[in-house]
């Protein structure tokens, strides 16, 4: 069985500089054998489609082989992973998931711990009540019940819309649900049953490519230090960084140029 979780990131472009595009990075597994980092900037490659189909058949993928493809939901991502195998296994994954249910979590510490019916008859503990609705959330999206899920963010809303002056925590929890209802919808046919799946020693989470992708776009892109990329620039780097991170690059340079002296595999990687 092939793994192939993949993701996406924002970067800052250079000619104009207020948008952002995007880059796909990830990873591809082997029950057994190596592991290839990938990545790109669709919207300058010409060929992504093929781009990953090399990295697949790169490690030995048959056209009838099992292969499980792990995404963050987005709509980009998931058009490449339907094309290269529309019969494979396609799941939201864990750690996206969970990503936001923790940010949900910050923002209801900031609600008060009382507040008032719209009838006025009295107070409810409305922070443990918040608290509360998104753990059950939580719960019921570990068994894959999406239906309770979504009932649960009605709820959550109900409890949020109850009348009382929210504090500005109280109205960021209250758009990130809602921006949470539409995200599960959108993937509601990739919500598994993750508990099964774990109990199964089932993938269903690609934390472990999270720091794939901090080496892939390492420190010269991150946002924190406000670079500025052309599409063509970014893309280049990344070929030159997944080159080195899969022990390839000192080989590409041997295959353009036969006399080419073989390099240190670990310097290679570092001056990527």
């Amino acid at each position: 069985m092939v793994q192939h979780p993949a993701d996406g990131g924002y970067v800052r472009q250079w000619d104009d500089k207020p948008k952002h595009f995007e880059l796909i990075v990830g990873k591809s597994m082997q029950e057994e054998g190596q592991s290839k980092c990938f990545g790109f900037v669709q919207t300058y490659d010409e060929k992504p489609k093929r781009r990953l189909f090399e990295v697949l058949k790169s490690q030995g993928m048959q056209m009838n082989q099992q292969v499980v493809f792990l995404s963050d939901g987005g709509d980009d991502v998931r058009k490449l992973q339907m094309y290269l195998s529309p019969e494979a296994e396609h799941y939201l994954d864990w750690f996206h998931v969970t990503m936001r249910l923790t940010v949900m979590g910050q923002y209801a510490k900031g609600l008060p711990e009382q507040a008032g019916n719209d009838d006025g008859e009295g107070e409810f503990a409305l922070r443990a009540d918040v608290e509360k609705r998104l753990e059950s959330l939580k719960w019921y999206l570990w068994h894959g019940n999406v239906f309770q899920v979504l009932e649960e963010i009605e709820d959550l809303q109900a409890l949020l819309d109850g009348g009382q002056a929210l504090p500005e925590s109280g109205a960021k929890l209250l758009k990130a649900r809602n921006k949470f209802q539409t995200y599960l919808r959108a993937n509601e046919p990739f919500i598994p049953n993750y508990g099964e799946r774990w109990r199964s020693d089932e993938i269903i989470a690609s934390s472990f490519v999270e720091s794939a992708v901090n080496q892939v776009v390492s420190k010269r892109t991150v946002k924190k230090q406000q670079m500025q990329w052309s599409k063509e620039g970014a893309h280049l780097l990344l070929q030159a960084r997944t080159k080195a991170l899969n022990d390839e690059l000192d080989q590409t340079f041997q295959r353009w140029y036969p006399g080419f002296r073989k390099a240190n595999t670990s310097q290679l990687k570092e001056a990527a």
